[in-house]
């Protein structure tokens, strides 16, 4: 998206990491913010995925045992990195072979989230790292770990690129980015929203995909 007023955000972490942040109206599925966080790049050049995934590993401790890594938003290549950070700095892995499965779910018009039965063995009685890009209201997490719960794995971390919050639902959250790095940002419930109180109009919705302007 191409936009003047766009500004990057970098991180104190690595000269690598950066985020590319919009202001302006925007809704996702459970909340109003007034900036959209780009983090296409981050997420997909191999540079970029590779320094985030060395800042998530490096905070977790070595007698972690994770065996598996969930992926959304669309975050299985910072994923991947982030197994192999993990398995050189290391942390554990009940799995044959001391490796760890990066799988991602499957998400239902109605926001329901499922794993295949070919991924149940990687679920089931496994160690699970939850890996999302943003953490703001915690719907998208909440659902997440009720997801994993319902399939019998055991959450063991949650980690983001960006979060509004140290804690969701008693999970902490290990993140790069926090809502102090980007100034003023707000977020809001739909009925709640001063945006739309003030007759500013959504320039676009935001999800797991990406962007889409209206």
């Amino acid at each position: 998206m191409e936009n003047t007023n766009t500004f990057k955000v970098q991180s104190t972490s690595s000269n690598l990491i950066s985020l590319n942040v919009t202001p302006g109206h925007y809704a996702t599925s459970s909340s109003h913010i007034n900036y959209y966080i780009d983090m296409t790049s981050l997420k997909s050049r191999r540079s970029e995925a590779h320094a985030a995934a060395k800042v998530l590993a490096a905070r977790y401790a070595a007698t972690t045992i994770i065996d598996t890594i969930v992926c959304l938003d669309g975050t299985n290549v910072i994923g991947a990195y982030l197994a192999d950070e993990l398995l050189n700095t290391g942390i554990l892995s009940a799995n044959l072979h001391n490796t760890a499965y990066i799988i991602s779910p499957e998400q239902h018009s109605g926001g329901q989230l499922i794993f295949r039965e070919n991924y149940l063995s990687m679920i089931k009685g496994k160690h699970v790292l939850v890996l999302l890009a943003t953490a703001t209201t915690g719907k998208t997490l909440q659902t997440a770990l009720e997801c994993i719960e319902y399939y019998g794995g055991e959450v063991v971390g949650v980690s983001s690129i960006f979060s509004a919050a140290d804690e969701i639902h008693d999970e902490q959250i290990n993140t790069i980015f926090r809502t102090e790095d980007i100034p003023n940002y707000e977020t809001h419930s739909a009925a709640d929203c001063p945006l739309c109180k003030a007759g500013i109009p959504i320039k676009g919705i935001i999800n797991s995909h990406g962007y889409s302007s209206l």
